[in-house]
Formats: C-alpha cells, structure tokens, sequence
C-alpha cells in the first residue's frame, strides 16, 4: 500500500503542512476532509456501511463517501475521484457548508477535521468497491433521524454531526432543491 498523504491546516482552513495520513490521525493534527451526500429524484439519500477493515470506523454506516483532501488538488476533483473509486459513478457537487470537529476514534486514532460537506445527485444504482463500503442503501432523511435516534452507535460520528446540523436539516427538511 502506498503511503497516503492529507493537508494540514490551521484554524482558518489554510494549509500550513502536509502529513503521512495515519500519523496525522495518531497526532490529532488539524486536516482538511469532505463528506459527501448524494441525494436521488425520491428524495433519499445513498448511504453506504463502511468496510468492516478500515483503518477506523469499520462496519457503521456513513454518508454516500468521504475522504481527505490531499495535496495540490481541488477539493471537488478529490471528491469526484474518491466517489468514483468508492461507489463507482461520479457526479457534479454543491458545497454546503463546512464544519470542524475533533474525535477519539477506535485504534487509538484521532479525526480532527475541517470537514466539507459536499451535496450531489444521482439516480442509478452505485458499483461499490467492497473494499472501502461493504453496503449500501437509500434512506430518508426522516428515516435516518429516526435510526440514528434508535442506534446511535451504528452510525460514524461526523454523520451524525452532519445529519444533526441546521444548515443541513434545513436544506432537506422540505423538498430537496439541488
């Protein structure tokens, strides 16, 4: 496996370093992420449960894909790359908005992020790669509040933050305009 690099930034979302991915997890370190959600024409978002192998959070159920913005590339070309590796389909994005959160995680791992929370569209059924999603399904967003309401523990703590958000219950608490 090659080594992954992600970008280190300060509290302003300014990149100050570049760092070996999971030492920059070991050390807490600030870095730069995204989430994505993609939506389909029924108003259900595509969630995919997270190989049980990943390096953290293995086995909970997430937002359609997410990752880290790695050096000297946009933030949506990532985005577009890491959906295509993880669920087999690109799309075009809208970023929503973007939050920080700092988390102990499982592995003795730290997620302190600048997460962006990227929107998109698709309507077809998504190719996972089994290597990064080991499911994967359409819920509502009522559907999901509901379950996460019910199990919180199966669900990956930055959804939850997401899902949670005003800005994010807001845009999709009524019909969805993308």
């Amino acid at each position: 496996m090659t080594e992954q690099f992600v970008v280190i930034v300060d509290q302003n979302d300014r990149p100050i370093a570049v760092k070996e991915k999971i030492e920059a997890h070991r050390q807490g370190l600030l870095h730069r992420a995204f989430s994505i959600f993609i939506l389909n024409r029924e108003e259900k978002f595509l969630l995919q449960k997270r190989a049980s192998g990943k390096y953290h959070s293995g086995g909970l159920w997430t937002n359609t894909c997410c990752g880290h913005a790695i050096p000297d590339e946009e933030i949506n070309r990532t985005a577009s790359r890491r959906l295509k590796e993880e669920m087999g389909f690109t799309c075009d994005f809208e970023h929503l908005y973007s939050f920080q959160y700092k988390v102990a995680l499982d592995n003795l791992l730290t997620e302190n992020e600048i997460d962006h929370v990227l929107i998109g569209t698709f309507n077809g059924l998504p190719s996972i790669n089994t290597d990064e999603a080991e499911d994967y399904r359409w819920v509502s967003l009522p559907d999901i509040v509901a379950e996460i309401a019910q199990s919180p523990d199966s669900f990956t703590y930055w959804f939850k933050e997401i899902v949670s958000c005003k800005i994010f219950t807001n845009r999709f608490s009524e019909s969805p305009q993308l």
